[in-house]
């Protein structure tokens, strides 16, 4: 028997089922408690678990992943919300030169079990560092592991193997998409869900593989709906490091070709890292390039022309189109 939640609201039970489950769990960050954050994903929490375990932090990004980070090697299991995507930077050199190197820096003996909880992505029309897509700057350091949703499913789910991790996770949660709304079988075990680490096919296809994660997955699959001229196979990437290459080249195998298709610019971005690594082992399986649908190589531009700078389903069908170009 299923639950009716949105995203946000399946973040939000899977916290709280965490946090049953372990009182080692915390969370916190700015404005998490009493207002139970800026998209209401920590509402309630403060409520029925104390002010001593749903912390609400000052303004600083920096000191609430460090404060994080030495929780966790105290024993605690600290869930961090940086408020948007664009507020991380002040916390890189934290997350960069110490929750991302612990672990191998001692060898296995130190963990540090973070929950980095990051809202990401555009389409929400709001003012500059509030729509930005960071992943390729954690994807590119070694030690994180990156996962994002795009189910109600996967965020009920993922955010409680998140935090049952003993490495440090960032989870990236799709703004525009906090309020899709989907069932979730909330009484099935944790160990019975989809590994975090794992991609999966969200729609079956033979003649191109549609490659998406997080807030593009919805679109990917409206695209593979309007495209009537070829069975697009839709894989929702889920975990960006590491990248589940087994699921992506088996498609990729089948089909013969490949789109990429994420809102962070073009070049540099987590597309690039997939297209290489299939290009290398799908050479001979490949009838054309691997083709890159993304934003445009500027920064994220005023709130009235993201509509023309974020993909859309236009150019993500002509994304699908250059591929049987060649």
């Amino acid at each position: 028997m299923g639950t009716s939640l949105t995203i946000g609201k399946a973040i939000n039970a899977g916290l709280r089922a965490a946090m049953e489950h372990d009182p080692k769990v915390l969370v916190m960050g700015e404005d998490v408690g009493r207002l139970g954050g800026v998209f209401r994903v920590t509402d309630g929490l403060y409520k029925d678990f104390g002010a001593d375990r749903v912390i609400d932090t000052p303004l600083a990004e920096s000191g609430i992943v460090g404060t994080a980070i030495g929780m966790a090697l105290r024993g605690y299991r600290p869930v961090v919300e940086i408020q948007f995507d664009g507020f991380f930077f002040p916390a890189a050199n934290q997350t960069f030169t110490q929750l991302a190197k612990m672990r191998r820096r001692s060898a296995g003996a130190l963990s540090v079990p973070v929950v980095m909880r990051i809202p990401y992505g555009g389409g929400i029309g709001a003012v500059e560092h509030h729509s930005e897509s960071p992943e390729a700057y954690f994807t590119h350091t070694a030690g994180l592991r990156v996962v994002t949703v795009a189910t109600p499913e996967d965020a009920y789910w993922m955010i409680q193997q998140a935090v049952r991790s003993d490495d440090p996770v960032v989870f990236l949660e799709p703004k525009r998409r906090y309020y899709e709304k989907a069932e979730v079988d909330t009484g099935a075990a944790v160990q019975d869900a989809a590994p975090m680490d794992a991609a999966r096919v969200a729609r079956s296809g033979t003649d191109v593989t549609l490659l998406a994660y997080g807030p593009m997955v919805k679109t990917a699959l409206q695209a593979a709906e309007a495209d009537t001229d070829h069975s697009v196979e839709v894989v929702d990437l889920r975990s960006l490091s590491p990248v589940d290459y087994d699921t992506v080249t088996a498609s990729v195998k089948r089909t013969g070709r490949l789109v990429v298709a994420h809102e962070a610019p073009l070049s540099g971005g987590l597309g690039a890292e997939i297209a290489a690594r299939v290009t290398e082992e799908c050479f001979y399986h490949l009838e054309s390039p691997v083709i890159r649908v993304a934003a445009f190589d500027t920064p994220y531009p005023q709130s009235r022309l993201e509509e023309y700078y974020l993909p859309d389903l236009d150019r993500v069908l002509d994304g699908v189109d250059r591929a049987f170009a060649y």
